[in-house]
């Protein structure tokens, strides 16, 4: 008896919730190792190019919005629930691993701003990675932006997100 075989769309969705916890996960445990391990001095390891240096973000990238955490918890919730609902979906590979590393990492930076003090949506984002003339991040922020540049590429590519099960694509112009 043959076993059955998982639909596109079933694959999809698991593909894209596995990305999803994988990024926040491994987020989650770099943070808790940065926090164990780091101090007020960073650790160098490229002289002054890389350094590890534990910083608490109450804002978002570049200090923008800071002490504006709930506001930022709110937006982030948001802005992932809207990805979810569109990339559920996709059943393009590239695309449902750009969508999970954009909702990883919100995830990674929400589950912060959720758990860590001072309190529930207003808890600090643990950052970590020092690079010179850069602020510092995190695994959550790496994936967010390594998933946006992904979205880029695939738009300027025009590659659909979706197609359909005889092998053409849908909401992409290909005539």
């Amino acid at each position: 008896m043959q076993a059955k075989r998982r639909t596109p769309l079933i694959a999809s969705r698991r593909r894209l919730l596995i990305t999803i916890f994988l990024v926040a996960g491994i987020d989650s445990a770099s943070k808790s190792l940065a926090l164990a391990t780091l101090s007020d001095n960073p650790v160098r390891l490229l002289g002054t190019f890389l350094q590890l240096h534990l910083v608490y973000n109450s804002g978002a990238a570049f200090s923008i919005a800071t002490n504006r955490t709930t506001y930022l918890s709110a937006f982030g919730l948001a802005v992932a629930t809207l990805i979810l609902v569109r990339a559920w979906r996709m059943n393009n590979r590239a695309w449902i691993t750009a969508a999970g590393l954009v909702v990883g990492g919100i995830t990674g930076n929400l589950l912060d701003r959720i758990f860590r003090p001072p309190g529930a949506l207003s808890g600090q984002v643990v950052d970590w990675i020092e690079l010179p003339h850069w602020p510092t991040f995190n695994l959550a922020d790496s994936s967010i932006v390594v998933g946006a540049v992904l979205v880029a590429i695939l738009v300027m590519r025009n590659i659909p997100s979706e197609s359909s099960t005889d092998g053409t694509s849908k909401g992409g112009d290909n005539e």
